[in-house]
């Protein structure tokens, strides 16, 4: 089933209001729009009902048809007032008595007919098809075919470009922010509405502000992932305009929201649930304001050897001499030494590693450790564990210990072979 519009001179209404019932749309004149509709009956019902509900959302003067074809639909809407369904067979009944003009057709083909005195399409659908293939060929065949509503096609879709923006300029400089966040919550409401029309969320919300002196003022929300609530881009909207308000007075609000697809989560049964996209981004957003961007970010293991490097993604420094916690494994230990006593343990690091002195034997294996943790003999080791690398940036060199003191538990130290420095890293449980 097709629905076809006639509302001449309201191209932008047919197509918002076409877009509401389909993506499938034609554009098929200025004056006129043909969409799909097949598969609203589950929705709205018999096709009388489609047909009265997309006449009751068009907003401007104008015809409705449905028919089983494009082009039956289209001349329907096109000649007869209102709201026209043609059930399935009886297309030719139903256009009879429509002017021969909707067919359009070459001005030779015109003056033709109208010399035999052909003035509707019924008159037109009546004549024998062998004889309108022989003296009018196939452009009037064709024609006929239209004319007995009895012509198939494939609808000629119309391809709008995927940019979803907003401006508007006000009477008068806008000066407060509430008045500017009243506006462009307007302006995301709409926005947001002709996105999900078309299935889509964005990631990224661009506001473009043309102050009355100086550069324009943009604001930027980058989203970590596909979101579509006005309301939550509101708020981060008003916590980023907070932390950086315009300089001068508003003359101009430019609004755009970059499209993409949606994103489908499957969550597990036996797993905590995460946090609500929105309400975590608007958090991050109060933290921000509170700190500065400069100081939050996403943790990212570094591509080293080097153990437990990470930088924050999204800072301006990295933490190059931060510690992530992860325990090193696949580790060898030099012959000849004894192993750690306990099998599986876990390593609690300290942050930052404690300096300490170390005394070892005359085979090199630590004997006493001295630190803020504590003065401390070893009964046991295991070691050691020799890593280095990155000799081209920060080169490192460590020697690295597992050792049992007395009355106090199982620690892991390691030796800064370039600068002898010792610390403790941390301590097993």
């Amino acid at each position: 089933m097709y629905a076809s519009i006639h509302a001449p001179g309201n191209l932008p209404a047919l197509l918002e209001c076409a877009a509401q019932f389909s993506p499938l749309v034609e554009e098929t004149s200025p004056d006129d729009v043909i969409f799909d509709i097949r598969g609203l009956r589950l929705i709205f019902g018999a096709p009388k009902h489609i047909a009265e509900e997309i006449y009751r959302r068009l907003g401007v003067p104008g015809n409705v048809a449905i028919a089983a074809n494009p082009d039956a639909a289209f001349f329907a809407a096109r000649g007869i007032a209102g709201v026209t369904v043609i059930e399935p067979g009886c297309e030719a009944a139903v256009l009879a008595p429509l002017p021969l003009y909707l067919l359009g057709g070459s001005p030779e083909l015109a003056h033709t007919l109208d010399l035999w005195g052909i003035r509707t399409l019924g008159e037109f659908a009546a004549l024998p098809t062998a004889g309108i293939a022989a003296r009018l060929g196939e452009e009037g065949v064709r024609l006929q075919r239209l004319a007995r509503g009895s012509a198939t096609r494939q609808l000629r879709l119309r391809t709008d470009p995927l940019e979803f923006r907003e401006e508007f300029e006000p009477e008068t400089t806008i000066d407060l922010q509430e008045s500017l966040l009243l506006l462009a919550g307007r302006m995301m409401d709409d926005l947001c509405a002709r996105l999900a029309r078309q299935s889509l969320k964005t990631n990224e919300v661009r506001m473009t502000l043309k102050l009355e002196r100086g550069a324009d003022h943009v604001t930027t929300l980058r989203l970590p992932v596909p979101m579509l609530d006005a309301k939550t881009f509101l708020k981060l909207l008003q916590l980023e305009l907070n932390e950086q308000p315009p300089a001068a007075g508003v003359k101009k609000i430019s609004i755009e929201m970059i499209p993409v697809a949606s994103r489908t989560m499957q969550h597990g049964l036996f797993e905590p649930p995460s946090p609500e996209p929105e309400r975590l981004e608007i958090t991050l957003a109060r933290i921000r304001g509170l700190v500065g961007s400069g100081n939050i970010g996403v943790a990212e293991v570094e591509d080293t050897h080097r153990a437990d490097r990470f930088v924050i993604v999204g800072q301006a420094c990295s933490l190059r001499d931060a510690y992530s916690g992860a325990g090193r494994a696949g580790r060898m230990p030099a012959a000849g030494c004894k192993p750690a006593p306990h099998l599986k343990l876990i390593l609690r690091r300290f942050r930052p590693p404690v300096h300490a002195q170390v005394w070892c034997s005359a085979t090199n294996q630590p004997v006493r450790i001295v630190s803020a943790k504590g003065d401390w003999r070893v009964q046991a080791c295991a070691g050691p564990w020799i890593t280095s690398g990155d000799w081209w940036t920060e080169a490192w060199d460590w020697e690295e210990w597992d050792v049992e003191v007395t009355a106090s538990g199982v620690y892991r130290i390691h030796q800064d072979r370039r600068a002898r420095q010792w610390v403790v890293e941390g301590e097993y449980d």
